[in-house]
């Protein structure tokens, strides 16, 4: 390592200082500041936000002074080049997340729990019924709440990864997000890929009748669409739901060698549909083609094959049974366990 800094790349101690000495003047100002709280939450943003500030960038830069000393000054390097940063950076995190934490309640959790815990799916035993065009508002992938609050307060310190949202490596050194978030938020994330890629929901699929013992003719009306079975041709049928023409409520009904018609299920409403699956026996035969049946009294089963286009297709809908939205993005200091780490001088981080 180079102790005086000879205007290259290469680390050296006097940068170090340097960088440290804008720290401490910073952080004078927070201090002096007429609202220090504030000021300091708003330093924390910028990280979270995507931007770099200076007591981030001298961590990271101390990080690397320290791994140039080799493992026998591991600890040495921790203990003088990392370990005040991150005292440092952590007097200023733990305010910032708590404030993060407030405004995801006030922002999103607030409203989402007014506007569908009391309803199903998201209350399995309700009969009222959560509204798609506001569950839309939520989860669109491009500008729904929870994807724009996302962008907008921990953009810095979250990143996509395919699918799924992972906090960065760097970024979010020191933050402990709670898992029940981003587990909350990818399966979100999922299911606006699957049933509202368009903005609204909507998720397209095939279905085909198969034969049954003692069964012979199955109905499904879904909406304005409808599936006729008579234990002849097989064929798939293109199907959507919620259908286009918006008039739901869904039916499913069988004619027996022993009876006439009769109705297995009979479900109004937009989630009619969903509320059918959700009593079927599902068995998954790829990662695209299902099998549904559904036992009638007699013990019968009215069987149907559904081909989805994306992922689970209506059946990822059933993942809302109980959901619930989490309250906190990051965990209490407090409450996050201790790591245990290993013995010796060079304990990293």
């Amino acid at each position: 390592m180079d102790t005086k800094g000879s205007g290259d790349n290469s680390l050296s101690l006097q940068t170090f200082l340097t960088r440290v000495t804008r720290v401490r003047l910073k952080l004078q100002q927070v201090t002096g500041a007429a609202d220090p709280q504030a000021m300091m939450q708003a330093l924390a943003q910028t990280v979270f936000q995507g931007k770099s500030v200076d007591i981030t960038d001298t961590r990271d830069y101390g990080s690397l002074v320290a791994a140039s000393l080799g493992q026998e000054w591991s600890g040495f390097g921790q203990a003088v080049f990392v370990q005040p940063m991150e005292q440092a950076w952590q007097q200023v995190l733990s305010p910032t997340a708590e404030s993060i934490n407030n405004q995801w309640q006030q922002a999103i959790v607030n409203d989402w729990q007014q506007d569908f815990n009391d309803r199903w799916p998201f209350s399995p035993d309700k009969q009222s019924e959560a509204s798609l065009p506001l569950l839309s508002q939520y989860l669109r992938n491009d500008t729904g709440r929870i994807t724009q609050f996302v962008k907008t307060s921990l953009g810095g310190v979250l990143r996509r990864e395919g699918r799924h949202w992972v906090p960065d490596a760097i970024a979010a050194q020191g933050l402990h997000f709670n898992p029940d978030f981003l587990n909350a938020l990818n399966q979100l994330s999922e299911l606006a890929d699957v049933a509202f890629t368009g903005g609204d929901a909507s998720v397209h699929f095939a279905l085909m009748g198969k034969p049954a013992r003692d069964v012979m003719q199955t109905d499904l009306y879904l909406d304005q669409q409808k599936l006729d079975y008579h234990n002849q041709v097989e064929n798939w049928q293109p199907f959507v739901w919620p259908d286009s023409q918006w008039k739901p409520h869904t039916t499913l009904t069988w004619t027996s060698v022993s009876a006439g018609e009769r109705i297995y299920a009979d479900y109004p409403g937009s989630w009619g549909f969903i509320r059918l699956l959700d009593r079927a026996q599902v068995q998954a035969t790829d990662n695209s083609t299902f099998i549904l049946s559904w036992k009638v009294k007699d013990g019968s089963p009215l069987n149907i094959m559904m081909r989805t286009d994306a992922g689970e297709g209506p059946l990822a809908l059933l993942k809302l049974k109980g959901f619930r939205l989490p309250q906190q993005v990051f965990l209490d200091t407090d409450s996050v366990p201790d790591v245990p780490s290993d013995n010796g001088g060079g304990d990293g981080l």
